[in-house]
């Protein structure tokens, strides 16, 4: 950031258009949700220090639409996680994926994952449930989202997101967890993770995880479980057996048509039984 103040740098960040470089050759299977009928693109969230973009979409005639957060993996707010936005759109919902790592870089112009992970490596939980807080409150005040039907959702990076904000925010109706990672070492930047809140958690989350997933061990899925039986929040943990990290992610290798179908349609069912 050479020569920029880091909340200029902020105030003038811009989502990626397309996809992540890191994450080319795009799968032919990649799904594609058209705007027909829907208000989306990008908008600014009001934070402490300046404004963070973020894509949004909603249906483009009515109002108190049920809001979800849509939390990205580690490549950023790029076309996948637009896409799903507009998704939910489609269901009926504001959807909104605030850009979460702006002020640490642009991660959507790196090719490799080995070149993200630093830069994802210092992005503190305390920064990203800050901002949350603001896109929810930006939900509210935008007039047409309807905050008291709350929802959240991410995926790898965001997934592990969808727990801890889960447990920050009481007012969360439901979260639904996509390979999320479980556990991990206590630090300045991430002093906890979603099994240190398991017990204590109120909003009932479902947690949607591959059992051929190399990066998060089975054992670490069964501590969850069981640290979530002494919670209230009714939480539950699928495993899609022969499902791979990221089966959800149509642009890439890793999807599985089946498991992700099946995924989508829990969430949905989800939502609705714990009214968002």
């Amino acid at each position: 950031m050479n020569r920029i103040t880091r909340r200029k740098f902020i105030t003038t960040a811009s989502l990626a258009t397309g996809f992540a470089l890191a994450v080319e050759p795009i799968s032919a299977q990649v799904i594609t949700t058209n705007r027909q009928g829907l208000v989306a693109g990008t908008v600014k969230i009001p934070v402490k220090d300046g404004t963070i973009p973020a894509y949004r979409a909603l249906p483009a005639t009515g109002r108190n639409f049920p809001v979800v957060l849509v939390i990205q993996e580690i490549f950023g707010v790029h076309e996948h996680i637009q896409d799903v936005c507009r998704r939910f759109a489609k269901l009926g919902y504001l959807a909104i994926a605030p850009e979460l790592f702006v002020r640490q870089g642009d991660v959507s112009k790196l090719s490799s994952i080995d070149e993200i992970r630093p830069i994802v490596a210092k992005v503190p939980d305390a920064q990203v449930l800050s901002d949350l807080d603001a896109t929810v409150n930006w939900a509210k005040k935008s007039g047409k989202g309807n905050t008291n039907k709350l929802a959240i959702t991410g995926f790898c990076w965001g997934g592990r997101i969808t727990w801890l904000y889960a447990a920050h925010n009481p007012n969360v109706k439901a979260g639904v967890a996509w390979y999320g990672r479980l556990v991990g070492d206590s630090t300045a930047v991430t002093p906890k993770h979603p099994v240190d809140i398991a017990s204590t958690l109120k909003v009932p989350v479902l947690g949607l995880y591959g059992g051929k997933d190399t990066g998060i061990p089975l054992n670490t899925v069964e501590q969850m479980r069981d640290r979530l039986k002494g919670s209230s929040s009714k939480s539950e943990i699928i495993v899609y057996p022969d499902a791979p990290h990221a089966f959800f992610a149509d642009y890439r290798p890793s999807y599985r048509e089946k498991e992700a179908k099946e995924g989508w349609q829990r969430l949905q069912a989800w939502f609705k039984q714990h009214g968002a």
